[in-house]
């Protein structure tokens, strides 16, 4: 499978904003994605994933509440809407597939296929 990610842009904080993420490929979307995001000079961190049939989602920490992620699997979409966004979440966001398992893998080496990132900037 392909994925490739989209949406990002230059906003202020307190703005929504969504990021979507497509995919080509596969016979199925029998597969979890998750959004991880690198901030400059940091590691790439876990942001948010969901179930192949959408029914469970984990969020980190920093972001529950503000961040929602959801996937419609006939039009082969993931979405990441964004909401009361701060200066803190400036990052390039990815997003990435893992096989089907019932919980979500927060480690990336769980994964097998990285869209190429798409860049937010929220000013203060």
């Amino acid at each position: 499978v392909q994925l490739q990610a989209s949406g990002g842009g230059l906003v202020q904080a307190g703005v929504s904003l969504r990021l979507s993420c497509a995919a080509s490929g596969g016979t199925s979307s029998n597969y979890n994605i998750s959004w991880f995001r690198q901030a400059p000079g940091k590691e790439r961190e876990f942001v948010a994933g969901i179930t192949w049939g959408g029914g469970r989602t984990t969020y980190v920490d920093s972001v529950k509440g503000r961040f929602t992620i959801s996937r419609e699997n006939a039009k082969k979409m993931v979405y990441l809407q964004m909401n009361s966004l701060k200066p803190e979440d400036t990052a390039v966001y990815y997003c990435a597939a893992s096989g089907p398992l019932r919980t979500i893998a927060v480690r990336d080496t769980e994964y097998f296929a990285w869209g190429q990132g798409t860049l937010v900037t929220v000013s203060s």
